[in-house]
């Protein structure tokens, strides 16, 4: 809830809230919804591409392998890409450096009619920026109520804003990432550096502790996924962006002819 203090260690990465268990009947159900959400979302992504006047931007944040990636392909893939759009933030280049920190994300939120994914985003400034000291504390200090004003900023100007945190354990990501070095398909997503990053694994939990609790407003919330279970996962996700959707209701532009009017010869 926006405005209340979060602890990622008491959330159960495993825990499925708002289905009985985590049993296959459950999971059966919750993939058919799931498949029923995408078929919805196909629908409305049309009618807001169509109408035009508003955008949505979804913000997809968690430790390596929280399924990010995953996400992406399951829940927005089979949607029209003429209006969807993913966005990765890396490493900033230097020409971003030289820019404030915020001018690398702007010029990637949706225009209107679009979804767009940031896959990482404006977040890694209170994250990674913060765990591995590369500005002093009173800077990235200051960014959460930036952060603030620059999402109610989107917002007011027609943008919806979904933020997930895909909250995995360390031993699933310790499977997944084994499962990636097994893999010699996955291979290729596996770095060293992933290593070095999971043994921050605690300082991470306090920045996002920090960084959800700080910057989930009604405006702009965060939502934590339980995502240990992909399927889980897919349906939490795919059910909110749909609901959010349904509930902005897009319609397409009435036509400024009377089409009973008009004949093709």
């Amino acid at each position: 809830m926006p405005g209340s203090r979060v602890q990622l260690g008491e959330i159960d990465p495993s825990r499925t809230p708002g289905l009985r268990g985590p049993g296959e009947q459950e999971r059966a159900a919750a993939e058919a919804i799931h498949a029923q959400n995408v078929v919805a979302l196909q629908d409305l992504q049309y009618r807001l591409w169509a109408e035009g006047q508003r955008s949505v931007l979804v913000v997809l944040q968690g430790m390596d392998t929280a399924g990010k990636d995953g996400t992406i392909r399951h829940v927005f893939g089979p949607l029209n890409p003429q209006g969807v759009r993913v966005v990765g933030f890396k490493q900033p280049t230097p020409e971003e450096l030289a820019h404030d920190y915020l001018w690398r994300i702007h010029q990637h939120t949706p225009e209107k009619g679009r979804i767009v994914i940031f896959n990482r985003s404006h977040y890694e400034d209170v994250l990674v920026v913060r765990v591995h000291a590369l500005v002093p504390e009173p800077v990235w200090r200051e960014r959460y109520e930036q952060i603030n004003q620059f999402e109610s900023l989107l917002a007011s100007n027609a943008t919806t804003i979904l933020k997930f945190f895909l909250h995995i354990s360390k031993a699933e990501q310790k499977q997944r990432l084994q499962e990636r070095l097994d893999d010699p398909a996955k291979r290729w997503k596996f770095s060293a550096g992933d290593l070095d990053e999971r043994k921050r694994w605690g300082d991470y939990h306090e920045a996002y502790d920090d960084a959800i609790s700080r910057c989930s407003t009604d405006h702009a919330p965060w939502f934590i996924i339980p995502a240990d279970r992909k399927w889980y996962r897919n349906w939490a996700i795919s059910s909110i962006v749909r609901g959010a959707l349904e509930r902005m209701n897009p319609e397409p532009p009435t036509p400024d002819f009377d089409p009973t009017t008009v004949t093709i010869d």
